[in-house]
């Protein structure tokens, strides 16, 4: 049993996996915030164009 345990202790495969999904995570927010903030900005500069035509 003290074998299996310390094998298991020992395994950092799964932390690894863990801080690759926390990378993606955030990878991801950064993206969703930055597309947000581009669509708005887009979205009024398309207003003000259309709003002097």
């Amino acid at each position: 049993m003290n074998k299996i345990f310390a094998r298991f202790a020992k395994d950092e495969s799964g932390a690894t996996a863990i801080e690759y999904g926390l990378i993606a995570a955030l990878v991801g927010v950064a993206i969703i915030t930055a597309v947000t903030t581009l669509g708005t900005k887009l979205s009024s500069t398309f207003g003000n164009v259309s709003g002097k035509l």
